[in-house]
This record gives C-alpha cells, structure tokens and sequence, in this order.
C-alpha cells in the first residue's frame, strides 16, 4: 500500500496518532540519562560494525568508550569517508555498516555535488524513525484538525518519483522525501500528514524534472481544499507560495472553472469555486494564502538563520493566528535536534540516535579537534557538529553549527545557526551566524523588515573589499532609513565578529554596502533556480552567495 492510499483505511489516523506520541514518550525517556544513553550509542554502533573494513581498521573490538573512539577514529568529513560509500555503491559490503543500503539519501555538499548517503534498515529503525515520528508529535498534539481529511495539509516537500535513479547497486538514489517508507522499510505508519492528499500523486503525466510544473499542479489542485497546514521543512518553499500563487493566478482560475488539471480533463467544472478565487484578487488587489485558505492554522519549517529574519512576516501572509512550529535540526546524514514541544526554535539532542560531539564554532575543524560531549554544552554558544552512528558514519563533521538555548528534559536544546564555513576575504572570518544575529540587531534598530537578504564581497571605489548586502525590504525604506541601517549594521557585526571588527580597524574592510532590491527578487530567483531542474527542497536561502553568476541573476533588474 503507497503512501497516497495508507490515509484513507479505517482507523489510521489513531493508529497514527498513536505511534507519534510513543515516539515522543520513548525519547522523553532515553533523555533521562544522557551520558548512559551516549554510552549505549557507543556500544551498539562499534558492536554491530566491529567485523567491517572500517571497524577492522580502526579497531572497534577494543573500543570500550568515547576516549577509545576519539583516540581510534580521527574527525572526518563527507570527502573523507566517499571512497568506502563509492565502493558501497558500487556493489562491494561490509566495508562502513556491517548492514548493506536499501537505499542512498541524496544532499547537495557545499561544492553543488550530489552526495551519496547510505541508508541501511538498522540506521532506520534506531536513528531515523524514532526521532521521525517524534517530530509531528506537537503538530498533531496541538492541531489534531490536521489530521481529519487526508487534504487538510498542502506537504510542500512530498514528492514521490515512479522511476528513481539507482546507484550501480541498484539501490535508489533520491531525496529523503521522495522515499516510500513504508515500502522500502516496512514503516506503514511514517506515510507523513499531507501524502494522502489528492495532489499527493499527480494524476496526469508530468516530467519528473519539471519542479515547478509540479509545484503549479499541486498549488491548483489545493485551492479546492480547505487547508489547514502546510509542511515545507524549507522555508523557502513556503515563502515561494505567495508569489506563485500571484504568477500562476490566472491560469489556477482557468482550471477550476473549467474542471482541468495541465490542460487536461480531471475533474467536474466549478465555477462557483473559480468565482470566489476570482472576487478575492478583485478584492485585494493581489492573492494571499490567507485568503485562499481562512482556516490555516500551521506551517512546519526551519524557524531560525536566514529564515528567523523573515519567517515573522511571511506567516501573515498566512493568516494572523497561524503558528510556525520548527521542522526538526537534522540533515540528510542524520538527526540532531527535535522539537518535543512549541518551543518556537529549539529541539532536544536525539540522545539515542548517534553519539554527539560538539566544537566550538569559533575554531576551524580539523582531523585531531578536540571534541566536547553533549553534557559539556554551555547555553547561548555555537558549535560544530559531529556525529556517529550505525549507518557507517563514524565522527563525520556535517557542516552545519547549532546555537545551544538551554537545557530540557536532562539534554540540551540546540538550534541550527548557519552553515560551518566562513567568509573571509581579508581575514574577518565571519559564520552565517553573525551575520544573521547582526541583520537583527540592525534591523530592530530601525524597526525595518525584509523578505530575504544575500551578501557578497566586492571591492569598494578605493579597492578595499567591502560586503555588498542584498536586501528585498517588505516596505520602502527611505534614503535616510538605509543609512542608519548601513551603520548600524556595520557597528553589529563589529560587535558580533571579532576578526570583522579587527579588519575594519585595520583598514583591510570598508564599511558595508546596501542594495535595495524590489521585494520580489528573492522569491523570483528561488523560481528560477528551481525552474534549472534543481528539487524545491535542496533551494535552501544562502546568505553569502559569492558567485558571480547567481548574485547577477539575484540582483538584476526585474523584467518588464
């Protein structure tokens, strides 16, 4: 039974409800102990993998505790460990997981490459799937009504393929998204809310690589639901949703007054829908998802970096009582944080997951970092991230740097912060991080907002790099409000970034620059970078965007 159809048996939706609360129960549970929960990671990952080349290798029959590990297997990343996944992939075992792949996640490394993420059944089932149910606990928990028609949730990041590419194994090689849980893993259960819905599987032909088509499809076919919750786990895939409603207006009206789906017969006329849709733009001058759907009551995305500064605004876009609950702080190699409660940002460390280590974000990562535990957190800090777990991950930098908010439940509650890598021209060495806690700063300063921001260095009228930002701000900013921005984001970053302000002061940095771009470029990009044939859900929000070519196609101006 496929994902589209699980949601429609008698009795699902309680037996649904059912495994996501345990979910939650169990983790609350394992939290109880950190340091034993740790341990136990420890025991099972190196017991179960001790006969592999990798296990062989770096002794993993005598490796009894995390001093052993540390001193065993030095700190890796996603280049470090490819040469077994290749040779996985290509057929060979038992070289990282005692456990062969049933599949490969895809993710965009940082160089635009597609990586290769094995995904064996024993990571599934002590990794992925507990801290995977345990994500929609405070979603259904508090908004049961999401649950009551298969067509209450638009799932913006559901996007099955018929035909997925494999790997020379044969195993697919795809999104985790595009994964059939349940029949690739016998998880009849983890069919997510929203892939019951009508527009879950299109029902005319469509090129898989033809991501907006799809999008259009499913936009227009939503529209005749009433819809209560949309899932994006990106949040530039919800905030693409008011300007693709707005370009794709007068065609979604066309076809439900005349009953079509892509230009085809799909269901019966209905005009009097196509009339209200109408009378709505006539209305208002232009279409909110508001008005389309009144009864919203949640979106399910990442709630902080880039996303923090515009996420309060666009959830108006929504409707004024629409709460945005955080999609949990993982990666396609695996979990960090999930959100057991409405915490607007944070998710408590999946404890029983993986084995965790943390560096501070201020030093560079390398082979021999020295590591802390879980337990040695301190709250209001960045870290790296570094995890291990049973899939055949072993001490892998992911790339990304999580904020620690507090502690809860006997583990810390982290949010993601930004990327790990820096820019750094002239020796300022400034993370995404600082940058985006800067733009607050500046931003209340001013009382300004914005749809989304981008910066790059450039060299200023003298040749003293400056950073250039790309800003599309959600109201006009008058000459003199730029200004004051400019400075008081020049002064935020001094005071965020030790080497930014050290460069300024020697003279190496000029002062920023401000580019007001119109306050569609962001979402007008994000179109064009998904119409290149890249999946909706690998378009994330990039705030340094060196390359020429992408700012170029950013910052040009909007076409008549």
């Amino acid at each position: 039974m496929n994902a589209s159809s699980v949601w429609h048996t008698p009795g699902h939706t309680g037996r649904y409800r059912g495994r996501v609360f345990a979910a939650r129960e169990r983790l609350a549970g394992e939290h109880a102990d950190l340091r034993d929960a740790q341990q136990r990671v420890l025991t099972d990952l190196v017991g179960f993998n001790a006969s592999t080349t990798f296990g062989r290798k770096h002794d993993f029959g005598r490796t009894l505790t995390m001093d052993d590990f540390r001193s065993a297997v030095p700190v890796r990343d996603y280049s470090d460990h490819a040469p077994l996944i290749e040779r996985t992939a290509a057929g060979e075992r038992n070289l990282l997981s005692a456990d062969a792949p049933a599949v490969y996640f895809t993710s965009s490394g940082s160089t635009g490459a597609h990586k290769k993420v094995p995904v064996t059944p024993r990571f599934m089932k002590t990794t992925f799937m507990p801290f995977y149910f345990a994500a929609w606990a405070p979603l259904i928990e508090h908004f049961p009504d999401v649950l009551d028609r298969p067509d209450a949730v638009l799932n913006l990041k559901h996007d099955p393929l018929g035909a997925p590419p494999t790997t020379a194994d044969g195993r697919p090689h795809v999104g985790a998204s595009q994964v059939d849980f349940g029949a690739r893993f016998g998880e009849p259960l983890s069919a997510e809310p929203g892939t019951g819905a009508p527009w879950a599987a299109l029902a005319v032909p469509t090129d898989p690589g033809d991501h907006l088509e799809r999008a259009y499809l499913r936009l227009r076919l939503a529209v005749q639901s009433d819809v209560r919750c949309l899932i994006g786990i990106n949040p530039a895939m919800i905030a693409a949703v008011p300007y693709q409603l707005n370009l794709w207006w007068p065609r979604i009206v066309k076809e439900v007054r005349d009953g079509t789906l892509g230009g085809l017969p799909h269901r019966d006329p209905d005009p009097g829908r196509a009339a209200e849709l109408e009378q709505l733009a006539e209305y208002f001058g232009t279409v909110r998802p508001a008005h389309v759907w009144p009864r919203m009551r949640a979106l399910f995305c990442w709630t902080t970096g880039v996303a923090s500064l515009y996420l309060p605004a666009l959830r108006e876009e929504f409707g004024s009582g629409v709460t945005v609950l955080p999609a949990p702080v993982a990666a396609s190699e695996g979990p960090v944080g999930v959100a057991l409660d409405r915490h607007a940002s944070a998710g408590s460390l999946v404890a029983s997951a993986s084995v965790y280590e943390f560096v501070p974000a201020d030093q560079d990562l390398a082979p021999d970092s020295a590591t802390l535990l879980p337990h040695e957190l301190e709250a209001g800090h960045d870290y790296h991230v570094i995890f291990s777990h049973v899939g055949g991950l072993y001490r892998y930098a992911v790339g990304d740097v999580v904020r620690v908010v507090d502690t809860a439940g006997g583990v810390p509650r982290v949010e993601y912060a930004g990327r790990g890598g820096r820019s750094d021209a002239v020796g300022e060495r400034l993370r995404d991080a600082e940058v985006v806690r800067a733009l607050h700063t500046a931003l209340g300063a001013g009382g300004l907002g914005l749809h989304n921001v981008a910066c790059r260095v450039e060299p200023a009228a003298d040749d003293t790099a400056h950073y250039v930002f790309a800003i599309a701000p959600r109201s006009s900013w008058h000459e003199r409000e730029t200004a004051r921005f400019t400075a008081a984001l020049d002064c935020s970053l001094a005071a965020e970034s030790a080497g930014y302000a050290k460069a300024r002061a020697a003279g190496l940095l000029g002062g920023p620059a401000v580019r007001l771009l119109d306050a569609e470029a962001f979402a007008r990009d994000w179109n064009e970078a998904v119409g290149t044939g890249i999946r909706p859900t690998q378009v994330k929000d990039r705030l340094f965007r060196q390359d020429a070519a992408l700012w170029d196609r950013l910052t040009a101006p909007q076409r008549a």
